[in-house]
Formats: structure tokens, C-alpha cells, sequence
């Protein structure tokens, strides 16, 4: 009797979860920059790489529900969460990280890439170091010919959660704000250093946009 409890408490503990966060995501007055680079790709038909940082990962996430998004989460209790949380807004997720299951998962990206499925990616996650660009979403871009979209987010009243990205949850009603880069193409003959060197560069422009964010 207890598990079935349990199992009961948890169930009625992810409705409300999804519910609330439908509905903070509904109150945001969001603004989005450069989103005429998303409208162009879509209007392709073209598929690509989203990259955002961990602790802003809520508003990109709603943003591209229902897109033809394919997530990567950790395979941690968060992850679970936040996996179900994205299935609900029609994501194909794959659970993996960079510590765990990555092998695998980087080429399930990789395979879904190459059959039009886009991508969304938190290239610090699942455990840091924070705002620290992995090699995960340049690789996926590499291996499948897509490009790479960074996006910078922003919100005007939040609270910060004490995790090791700080996590940043808007309060309702608040000026939200994504900034998106200019596509970036990843030529699959680059050399291990030349890779390195635009996983550099997207580090550092994702950093800059996310600076210009916060100006709301």
C-alpha cells in the first residue's frame, strides 16, 4: 500500500508540476531577437542545432514546443523530470550526458539530425562547469550538415535557484527575452583543432548574447 502511495503522490505531483509550469510560461510577456533567422530555417524546411545555457534552459524549451525538437537530458532525477515535462510539448527525447550515456546518445543526435529532426541542446549540462560550451552541439552539427543557432535568454524578474547553474526560474508575468545568433555552419571536414577552435568561438558568442539578454 505504501508504493501504491507513492506511486499515486508522484503522479499527482508531475500533473501539478506541468500544469504550473504551463502556466507561468503562458503569463511571460516574451520578446524575441533576430527571430527572423528561425522564421528563414523553418521557411527552408531546415533543420538545426539550438544551443542555450542549463540555467535558462525553461524558456527555449517552451519557446520550440511543438517544432519537430528532438532533447537531450541527463539520465539523473532531474532529467526524468525534465524529460517528461518535454514530451508533453511533443519533444523525441534522448537521455544521455556527457558523463553518462553520451557515447550513445551523441549519435542518436546525430542519426535524428540527419533525419530532420532539429535539435536542442544545453551545451554546459547537465552538471557544468557553468556557461562552459561542451562539444556535443558542435559535433551533432559536424556529423549531420546542420547549422547551429545560439540563443541568449533574459527574463526581468526571476529567481535563482541554489544549484550549481543557479537555475533561473521567471516569475509570472515577467518580461522574457531570446536573442538569437546567426547561423553557424560546421564544415565536416574541419581537424580535431579547427573544431575546437568553433567550439570556442560559440562559447564565447553564446556568452555575449546571453550578456545582451538581460537588457530588458
Amino acid at each position: 500500500m505504501k508504493k501504491v502511495k507513492q506511486n499515486i503522490l508522484r503522479l499527482l505531483g508531475n500533473y501539478f508540476l506541468k500544469s504550473a509550469i504551463n502556466l507561468l510560461c503562458k503569463s511571460l510577456k516574451i520578446e524575441k531577437i533576430n527571430q527572423e533567422v528561425i522564421d528563414h530555417l523553418q521557411q527552408k524546411n531546415q533543420n538545426y542545432v539550438l544551443a542555450f545555457w542549463h540555467s535558462t534552459m525553461l524558456l527555449p524549451w517552451y519557446v520550440h514546443r511543438n517544432q519537430n525538437f528532438a532533447a537531450l537530458t541527463s539520465l539523473s532525477k532531474d532529467g526524468d523530470l525534465l524529460a517528461r515535462q518535454l514530451k508533453s510539448w511533443n519533444y523525441k527525447v534522448v537521455r544521455g550526458s556527457s558523463s553518462k550515456g553520451g557515447d550513445i546518445a551523441l549519435g542518436i543526435m546525430v542519426d535524428l539530425a540527419k533525419n530532420k529532426y532539429s535539435i536542442a541542446i544545453t551545451p554546459d549540462g547537465p552538471r557544468g562547469p557553468v556557461r562552459q560550451f561542451k562539444a556535443g552541439a558542435v559535433i551533432t552539427a559536424k556529423k549531420s550538415g546542420i547549422p547551429i543557432v545560439l540563443a541568449g535568454v533574459g527574463f526581468s524578474n526571476k529567481r535563482k535557484l541554489k544549484s550549481w547553474d543557479s537555475f533561473e526560474i521567471p516569475k509570472f508575468f515577467s518580461k522574457a527575452k531570446i536573442v538569437y545568433s546567426e547561423p553557424i555552419l560546421v564544415n565536416s571536414e574541419l581537424s580535431y583543432e579547427e573544431t575546437s577552435e568553433i567550439i570556442k568561438k560559440c562559447e564565447q558568442m553564446l556568452n555575449e548574447l546571453q550578456d545582451s539578454a538581460l537588457n530588458l
